[in-house]
């Protein structure tokens, strides 16, 4: 970018911040040392810019680390990431960046790389530097993670990436809540979860330059996103016909303590290729295959599990069961624990009404205490009662699931208001699905008569987020629309 385009885009973002945004905007757009958040390019270079995630590292510790990734032209480079922690001090260098190179032609050839940055504070701010052959290409600020003690915030949608307007207004709305980190509850992409779409309708919106409900947000270069898989983004899987698809395996860097290691076992997203096809792919995605599709990870006063709910997992499988047994099991001690899956159990739309499949998890969620379970899959908001649920089982004492149905009887704790009752019996299920894709069922919008009895609330009128700020007693849930408006509020609480 040259001087005068340069001091031109100044001139409007610091007008903006001063007619619109106020401090709130400024800060986002500028980091601890001063520098506009946007990348800064010398003859070309990333195809995706810088972006954070929590990398592989699923517990808090005394020190923290966050991992950066980009991708960049197929082409021999120096590239190096430094990090410092406080404004003026030395910069440090950061491990090694690696690599793996995609020759593949649907969405051009280009490396992926990778680097980690460690030694960081927990919840404290940093600056970190992309440079290449020793000449910086990128600057911006991030925020390590929060360990126990720490209050937070976070925000949760799903079902954005559809490079819609409405996408880029949620992305907006997103940043503007300044979260310590977001979850998206799949869908990330439509409609194949492929790279080129990624390309197309997830970073230019998600990691954009430009702040604006407009044009989205620089959200991905300083606050990690975590994801949970779609329909969207893991059904298609015929790499002969679509090479660049199942990209979630190649874009994210998230926990892999998953129970699935192996690929082409039961329970995972089976390729369908030929052997030469599914071996580039397996060398390109590496451990993260099949590994990623379920992973579990601590934040703050948290503890979070995610689950692949596609229709090719069976939760009935004892495997699966125990192993999301063991991990919440082993939570106890956290004062909070969330589940994130993509295909809700207990909603009251008409579209979808036959996927109740997960309902089966249930039980195991209300065992060990889950306080709220975040979903997408329907383009709407939607929050329950807290509930109990007991299936009807089949001989084998399992769950009986039969064309998607499960049937079964709940019990409602309908006293639950979030405002002077504040202590749930039952879990909380959150449809958060509004995030950017067509709506669902707009109709029932206010006609109750039309919802199950286990609905305390259904906005499906218009696009909207989930803002929840966590300490170790208190959680504040609020759904915010695109504009900014307030439709939900509700607040649980729980002994220190």
């Amino acid at each position: 970018m040259d001087v005068r385009r340069r001091r031109r885009l100044l001139a409007i973002v610091v007008l903006a911040c001063l007619v619109g945004g106020g401090v709130e905007t400024w800060r986002l757009l500028f980091g601890q040392d001063g520098l506009l958040y946007h990348p800064r390019v010398a003859g070309g270079g990333f195809l995706v810019a810088p972006y954070v995630q929590l990398g592989d590292a699923p517990r808090a510790g005394a020190t923290e680390s966050l991992a950066i990734l980009w991708q960049a032209e197929d082409r021999d480079a120096k590239w190096r990431v430094e990090a410092r922690d406080v404004p003026g001090a030395a910069w440090r260098e950061a491990a090694k960046p690696t690599w793996q190179r995609d020759s593949r032609q649907t969405a051009g050839p280009r490396r992926f790389y990778q680097t980690t940055i460690g030694e960081l504070a927990p919840g404290a701010e940093f600056a970190y530097r992309v440079k290449c052959n020793d000449t910086t290409l990128f600057q911006a600020t991030a925020r390590a993670r929060k360990g126990a003690g720490q209050p937070h915030r976070f925000v949760a949608f799903g079902d954005g990436g559809a490079n819609s307007y409405e996408q880029m207004a949620i992305a907006y709305r997103t940043a503007l809540a300044r979260p310590d980190f977001v979850m998206v509850a799949g869908d990330l992409v439509y409609s194949k979860g492929r790279l080129s779409e990624y390309l197309d309708k997830f970073f230019p919106i998600y990691n954009s330059d430009l702040l604006g409900p407009s044009t989205g947000a620089p959200l991905l270069r300083s606050t990690p996103m975590l994801v949970a898989p779609g329909n969207h983004d893991l059904l298609e899987r015929n790499i002969d016909v679509y090479p660049d698809a199942l990209a979630y395996f190649l874009v994210w860097s998230m926990p892999l303590n998953g129970p699935l290691a192996t690929a082409g076992a039961r329970n995972t997203p089976v390729l369908n290729a030929t052997e030469a096809h599914s071996q580039a792919f397996l060398d390109l995605a590496g451990p993260a295959y099949p590994k990623m599709a379920n992973y579990a990870f601590d934040y703050g006063d948290a503890h979070w599990t995610v689950l692949d709910t596609n229709l090719y997992t069976d939760w009935n499988d004892p495997t699966l069961r125990a192993w999301l047994e063991a991990d919440l099991a082993a939570a106890q001690d956290a004062p909070w624990r969330f589940v994130a899956f993509h295909q809700p159990p207990f909603h009251s739309s008409i579209s979808h009404g036959d996927e109740q499949q997960t309902r089966i998890l249930a039980e195991i969620l209300e065992k060990y205490r889950v306080d709220i379970v975040f979903s997408g899959h329907i383009h709407n908001y939607q929050r329950s009662y807290p509930l109990r649920f007991v299936p009807q089982r089949g001989p084998d004492g399992r769950p009986i699931e039969k064309l998607g149905r499960v049937n079964g009887r709940w019990t409602l704790d309908t006293l639950f208001d979030g405002k002077t009752r504040t202590r749930p019996d039952g879990v909380i299920y959150l449809v958060t699905g509004a995030g950017g894709a067509r709506l669902y069922d707009s109709h029932q919008n206010g006609n109750n008569a039309s919802l199950q009895e286990f609905t305390a609330r259904f906005v499906s009128n218009t696009h909207s987020l989930t803002v929840v700020d966590v300490d170790a007693t208190t959680l504040t849930v609020r759904q915010i629309t695109a504009t900014g408006e307030e439709v939900d509020r509700f607040v649980v609480t729980r002994d220190k």
